[in-house]
């Protein structure tokens, strides 16, 4: 194996991410997995909810997919598998994905407008990755379905209600979830998985909705004020992050797609309002009332995907808020560490159907926060509502895809130039990207194919004056070909990225720079916490976590550690 710096490897955090995703089907229930997972009870808890069906099975396959891409491996198989059967077995005749009914709780059968959504999302990664007819069949009926069942006026398309039933809109249980008929919960998330399926097959339907739901968010709905904040009423579930910044996304997307400026420049007030509720690390709370305490993962990985669309899109500042937040609390809310989780040593505890306590733990290694603090992997607070679920079946699948979007976005190759977004490590067909950071301003990067030009985001904090750039293997540059620095002219690209000129197969180029360390204060939920960075990377949180805390064993070395691994560089590539 290779020896390359021990830094944070996305693709690593996605494999450990299949040990929960691979750990949370429940075998008494032929694989339908748990919900939510209660991590500080004695013993701790794996429970069900209403959201087994086509939310977890949707957000789960989506996993296994973009793992598989990842990391090459293709270990969890069976479990992928499984999240195939079982998802399509919940499609009705009608092309709807729906729950099981479960009586004794009173649940019935219903096609949940917010399940749609993680369900189109799975199915078009699994026609993305694999080219499968049988998906492209499913989605194709799906997105038929989406469209019919839309309440279709002059000026605007819409969903009344939370749920749609084999007898039409709407059901009791949509009353007893206490959801609102709300246009960011069951249209605009929507939009992202549509555009997506749109641009992998032709599919019309698919586009004629994203243009009818953005009207719908933009025009008519009043989810976002006039200076991009989200409503906080009650109806609109008190402006929900994970709902909002979802259909940002998609919004995002949709007007990179149709070259819409005006909608990209909507995109951004609300995205930038939305970070100003967010930390700078990305905590972000679950919305602006009882939930504003509870970090939910679900809505960094909607800010990182977002995050990315409008920087694809030309709007290169946010690539340093994505890398902050991936750098620190995505990987940071990866829960790794078991001493403090209490598992049963048997079964006689358990209800089955419902809930275990055995190897609760080991299980759910690898998830990714339900509902967190900006320093602790739990959400214990007086206020709010309290300590409610420390692991969600959402947030893990979300978990991997956030991984995805980072590890997809370190490298993209256009006609003229490569670039290197991100400084995290990463092997491409172009060039493979070795980070140091945050131990050493240094990035080296091996190239592996002649390119006109190489170009490498140095973040801002490092300015330029002191940026270093050594080429070995006989690229050109000043003086002979090796290397120059920041202050000379024509280092730099118009989109203020460091420019490299002509990069030659075998050549070795190392950048270098200062990496300073700096304090700041952040706010959450009207609490301060006294934050510590080296360069992007949060190096302590005062105060510290008490149940599971972040941040308090991050080290950094003079100079970086080495390990043995060998990166993933995937033949072909594809994206989302």
């Amino acid at each position: 194996m290779p020896e390359i710096p021990d830094t944070v490897l996305l693709e690593e955090r996605a494999e450990l991410a299949m040990n929960a995703v691979a750990g949370l089907p429940d075998p008494d229930m032929d694989g339908i997995p748990y919900f939510s997972a209660d991590l500080l009870a004695r013993p701790a808890t794996l429970r069900h909810g209403d959201w087994d069906y086509g939310s977890s099975h949707g957000r789960l396959l989506d996993a296994c997919l973009l793992a598989r891409h990842m990391t090459g491996k293709d270990t969890w198989r069976e479990v992928e598998e499984g999240f195939r059967r079982r998802l399509i077995g919940f499609f009705g005749e009608d092309g709807l994905s729906y729950r099981l009914a479960r009586p004794e709780v009173g649940w019935p059968a219903n096609a949940n407008l917010i399940d749609q959504r993680a369900v189109l999302l799975s199915l078009t990664t699994w026609y993305v990755s694999d080219g499968d007819p049988e998906a492209r069949k499913v989605v194709d009926r799906h997105v038929a379905a989406l469209k019919r069942i839309a309440v279709k006026e002059r000026d605007v398309w819409f969903y009344p209600a939370s749920e749609y039933t084999p007898d039409g809109w709407p059901s009791p249980n949509a009353v007893a979830l206490h959801l609102a008929p709300d246009p960011a919960s069951f249209s605009g998330r929507l939009i992202m998985p549509l555009l997506r399926y749109h641009q992998a097959t032709g599919n019309e339907d698919a586009l004629e909705l994203c243009g009818w739901f953005a009207r719908l968010i933009v025009h008519k709905s009043g989810v976002f004020g006039e200076d991009g904040s989200f409503n906080p009423a009650r109806a609109y579930r008190s402006g929900h992050f994970h709902t909002r910044l979802g259909t940002l996304e998609g919004l995002a997307r949709y007007a990179r797609h149709a070259g819409d400026h005006e909608l990209t420049a909507y995109v951004r007030r609300a995205y930038d309002w939305a970070l100003g509720q967010a930390t700078a690390f990305g905590w972000t709370p679950g919305d602006l009332a009882d939930q504003r305490y509870e970090h939910e993962s679900c809505s960094l990985v909607d800010l990182i995907g977002a995050g990315t669309t409008l920087a694809g899109s030309g709007h290169t500042a946010y690539w340093g808020v994505v890398e902050r937040f991936l750098r620190n609390h995505l990987v940071e809310s990866q829960l790794l560490d078991l001493s403090w989780v209490e598992s049963a040593p048997d079964t006689s505890g358990d209800e089955p159907g419902w809930t275990t306590h055995v190897r609760v733990g080991e299980r759910v290694r690898g998830a990714f926060a339900g509902y967190g603090a900006p320093n602790d992997f739990v959400c214990d607070v007086e206020l709010g509502r309290g300590h409610t679920a420390d692991v969600q079946a959402c947030c893990v699948g979300s978990g991997v895809r956030g991984l995805f979007w980072g590890w997809n976005s370190i490298v993209t190759a256009g006609p003229r130039a490569v670039r290197v977004n991100l400084l995290l490590t990463r092997a491409t067909r172009q060039v493979t990207v070795l980070s140091h950071l945050p131990h050493e301003g240094r990035v080296d990067l091996d190239v592996h194919e002649d390119l006109p030009e190489l170009r490498v985001r140095v973040p801002d904090w490092a300015g330029y004056a002191k940026v270093r750039v050594t080429r070995d293997g006989g690229g050109p540059g000043d003086a002979g070909g090796g290397g120059f620095d920041g202050t000379q002219a024509g280092a730099w690209a118009p989109d203020g990225y460091l420019s490299i000129p002509a990069p030659r197969r075998g050549e070795r180029i190392t950048v270098t720079f200062p990496v300073p360390e700096t304090t700041s204060t952040e706010v959450a939920a009207g609490r301060e916490y006294r934050v510590r960075w080296r360069g992007d990377d949060v190096i302590g949180i005062s105060p510290e976590g008490t149940a599971r805390p972040m941040y308090s064993g991050r080290k950094v070395h003079p100079t970086a550690p080495r390990r043995d691994y060998t990166l993933t560089r995937p033949a072909k590539e594809w994206a989302w």
